[in-house]
């Protein structure tokens, strides 16, 4: 695995423009049954990738936390959510909550998440691949391929599955 993720912000550079250009055609004209075909893929690769043994999320970027985020992971943590807030994040230039640093602070020596069962949103959801109107986020879908080797096989099994006019 840490050939691949070595590997992977070279190979997402190289995929770039065929992607972006990929992702333009699939906002002008989405096939209609897009979701169900990104479901699909999806699932195809999951069984396919550990990502315990990448992690390189939890490594390298942090999720936006909500609300509903906070109160519940505070919940859990036993704290207050202004006492979780000052110890774990900050608000970034967006106006989002963050962590306050990476790797997270949540991620184990073994890449397991000791608030698994309350992470984040934006933790149970990446890397969207699944996500219903899949064509609404392609922008970030090019970034996630960067990071996630499972992001950057479902664009490529989709280049190939899905064929654009």
């Amino acid at each position: 695995m840490d050939k691949v993720l070595k590997q992977l912000p070279t190979l997402a550079k190289d995929k770039h423009n065929e992607n972006k250009k990929y992702f333009d055609k699939l906002k002008k004209k989405p096939p209609k049954d897009l979701d169900y075909q990104m479901q699909s893929i999806h699932e195809q690769v999951f069984d396919r990738v550990d990502c315990l043994s990448c992690a390189n999320c939890c490594k390298t970027t942090g999720p936006l936390f909500t609300n509903a985020d906070i109160e519940r992971i505070a919940k859990h943590l036993r704290l207050k959510p202004q006492q979780f807030i000052d110890q774990y994040l900050q608000i970034d230039e967006d106006n989002d909550y963050v962590l306050q640093q990476v790797p997270c602070t949540f991620l184990d020596a073994e890449n397991y998440c000791l608030i698994y069962e309350v992470r984040p949103k934006a933790c149970r959801e990446y890397p969207h691949t699944d996500r219903k109107k899949f064509n609404q986020i392609t922008n970030l879908t090019l970034k996630n391929v960067a990071i996630c080797p499972a992001a950057f096989e479902v664009v490529e099994e989709m280049k190939k599955r899905i064929a654009l006019k």
